[in-house]
């Protein structure tokens, strides 16, 4: 009646594999997968005396040269360049992309101002026109996008091999400057000399003279780069160059918050497990079963009662949701981690998990702020405005860029600093160091001050003495009440009696 049994062939078990990548390299190490020749290994032999007498790898080392097993050496190894095409997939992301673009809004948020002598009214106007702040967003987007980004002056010289020669700002005349242009890794191409590849003592080593673009030649002294994680000499010919992306930085931390977050409505809603014990269950009616369950359901979905016999049990467990909020926004502050940007900022929300108040991520964001304008902007901007200078024919010199601060104080914060400064000049002028001209011209240029852009006016006093030999004595010929009458005082108007 029954088949004979028979023996089944073995089958081969598949080590599963994770979207996670952390867990996606065992069958990898176990199957032996040649590893990419790129980062092949050498062969074990000649090691170090005090690795092993035989000249193979110590048996505590796992057999493994460097000690590290092959499925964690196999996970770091697949850390490698995934693709523009895929940076521009992944930058797509709503969280990446606020990671990506979040520092180059917030570098230029405060603005800055140009000092230096000369036409700087007309130099800010242009620069204003021009757009200038939306370039240099778009740069450091770019950068952080594709891991490098190009500025490039375009110059319409008369010269055919203008941009093949090094860069000679004397070279630009009248009209000639017409911008800068943003361009993004995947159209850059390298192209070395010998020079670059000879000699690793070299200043050249490894450091393109050349570079393409489209059709054309560029000499690397044309072109200023942002690469916001630079890789080391051995992996710049993976990288093009150029360094990690964002998005490569990110993106497993990126899907695994994701999916953690996701988990929270399905816990919600899966969070009570109903059970129900039933007395001759074995011996029951399937059919029965099924119209008994269905009744149950109903009863429980419409907050009914539920009438059982003596003999059945009802249980009830609840999932505790207590820490999940901190499970879910601790993978998120990793993302942020990832992308050195604050989990403050990045979420607006305090930080969950890690007991951080948010304050020292907000200093280091400042710091990091601080290193795009200073390392990355501010040698765009300055050959921006000696370009311009030169193409306008402005009369200028020993121009410059002062950043603002970046934080913003509120109106209570500023009326306190103004206090501050307040007390500051009333000390130094009761010592006689200052006067209150002195302390006019300075709330006259001080930019937060209320006062700033106020008249200040040279008060000419020689009027007010007799004659020569009071005015050598400094003693003053007309009465205090005469003088003021006549609106004449020695301080600055408005600023209380006058001083003998």
């Amino acid at each position: 009646m029954f088949k004979r049994w028979r023996k089944k062939p073995e089958a081969t078990v598949k080590t599963p594999v994770s979207a996670f990548s952390t867990d996606a390299y065992h069958a990898t190490a176990e199957s032996k997968a040649p590893i990419s020749a790129e980062w092949e290994q050498p062969i074990v032999g000649d090691l170090a005396a005090d690795s092993s007498l035989d000249g193979t790898a110590p048996a505590f080392k796992g057999g493994h040269m460097y000690g590290i097993p092959e499925a964690q050496e196999s996970w770091y190894l697949s850390q490698t360049f995934i693709g523009y095409s895929m940076c521009a997939s992944i930058a797509r992301h709503w969280l990446v992309d606020k990671a990506i673009t979040m520092p180059a809004r917030d570098a230029l948020r405060q603005g800055y101002r140009i000092d230096g002598e000369g036409d700087l009214e007309r130099l800010e106007k242009e620069t204003r026109e021009r757009d200038f702040d939306a370039i240099m967003r778009e740069f450091i987007t770019a950068g952080r996008r594709f891991g490098g980004a190009v500025a490039l002056s375009v110059v319409e010289s008369t010269d055919p091999d203008y941009y093949e020669k090094p860069f000679n700002p004397d070279g630009v005349l009248p009209g000639q400057y017409k911008g800068v242009k943003i361009i993004e890794a995947p159209w850059v191409t390298p192209e070395l000399t010998s020079g670059n590849v000879q000699d690793p003592a070299s200043l050249e080593f490894y450091n393109p003279t050349f570079w393409r673009i489209g059709s054309r030649r560029y000499h690397r002294s044309h072109l200023l780069f942002y690469i916001p994680h630079p890789v080391s000499n051995l992996a710049k010919n993976t990288y093009r160059f150029f360094g990690v992306s964002v998005p490569e930085r990110i993106y497993e931390r990126v899907y695994a918050s994701e999916r953690t977050a996701n988990e929270a409505p399905q816990l919600a809603l899966t969070k009570r497990l109903l059970t129900l014990g039933v007395a001759g269950l074995a011996d029951a009616d399937k059919d029965i079963i099924a119209e008994n369950m269905a009744y149950f359901l109903q009863m429980r979905d419409n907050y009914g009662v539920q009438i059982g016999s003596s003999e059945d049990t009802f249980q009830q467990f609840d999932t505790a949701l207590a820490d999940l909020d901190v499970t879910i926004l601790t993978q998120y502050q990793l993302v942020a981690a990832a992308a050195n940007v604050p989990a403050t900022t990045l979420m607006g929300t305090t930080p969950k998990g890690f007991n951080s108040t948010g304050e020292y991520e907000e200093a280091s964001y400042r710091e990091e702020l601080e290193s795009i304008q200073t390392n990355d902007l501010e040698p765009l901007l300055s050959r921006h405005l000696e370009l311009l200078s030169r193409s306008l024919q402005l009369d200028t010199d020993n121009i410059c860029v002062v950043w603002e601060a970046l934080d913003s104080p509120t109106a209570k914060e500023y009326a306190e600093i103004n206090s501050l400064k307040a007390q500051a000049a009333a000390a130094y002028a009761g010592i006689g160091a200052i006067d209150g001209e002195d302390v006019r011209k300075q709330l006259a240029g001080d930019r937060n001050s209320e006062f700033y852009g106020l008249e200040t006016a040279e008060v000419d006093i020689s009027g007010w003495l007799d004659n020569e030999t009071d005015q050598e004595a400094g003693e003053v010929g007309a009465e205090p009440e005469e003088r003021q009458a006549s609106g004449q005082t020695l301080g600055l108007p408005g600023f209380g009696e006058p001083t003998v």
